[in-house]
């Protein structure tokens, strides 16, 4: 066996508090947050930036802009998955309860915001965009939801997020402008 016994109880152990942990966050969630207008509101966040940008996408240059906002997605989750773990940040009214990062903001509004960002002006050079949406996304929307209550900083400032916004914003304009990706044959 490569994880010796003991080790295995011991983090099977440790699963076992968190599987606990999560059953009692899900209760408080069915309790308390589903169906609040806190739920209503992420409901609201997540699925109406979504019908916007359906109807005002480039839509020659919607498969681009789709790479662009799954990297956003992808990394924002990841990024506040770790920002939860290592407790820098908690979230008090989520959509759903499975997960710890907060659903309308890495899977909605910070992927559609880009999309949108990449396609409005496109000859503006992408630094300058890539500043004004971390600043916009860094001491606008974050302070916001901060004051509205979704979250809270433990060990965490609105100030250290503009590098990470700006670095994902730079990558998503990368990923849609890259010459890599060819039609398929």
């Amino acid at each position: 066996m490569i994880v010796p016994s003991d080790i295995q109880n011991l983090i099977d152990q440790k699963y076992k508090t968190l599987d606990d942990t999560h059953t009692k966050l899900s209760q408080i969630w069915a309790d308390h947050i589903v169906f609040s207008f806190g739920w209503f509101t992420s409901l609201f966040l997540t699925v109406v930036p979504w019908i916007v940008w359906f109807i005002f996408r480039n839509k020659d240059s919607q498969t681009r802009l789709l790479l662009g906002g799954l990297w956003a997605m992808l990394v924002s989750s990841w990024l506040d998955y770790i920002g939860v773990t290592l407790g820098l940040w908690k979230y008090y009214n989520k959509l759903v309860p499975i997960m710890p990062d907060y659903f309308p903001w890495d899977f909605s509004l910070m992927p559609v915001t880009i999309m949108f960002f990449l396609q409005f002006k496109p000859k503006v050079r992408p630094i300058i965009k890539g500043l004004i949406f971390a600043a916009m996304t860094a001491f606008l929307a974050e302070p916001l939801f901060f004051w509205l209550g979704y979250y809270e900083y433990r060990g965490w400032n609105s100030i250290w997020s503009f590098p990470f916004f700006l670095v994902i914003y730079l990558i998503s304009h990368k990923l849609v402008h890259s010459h890599a990706t060819k039609p398929l044959f």
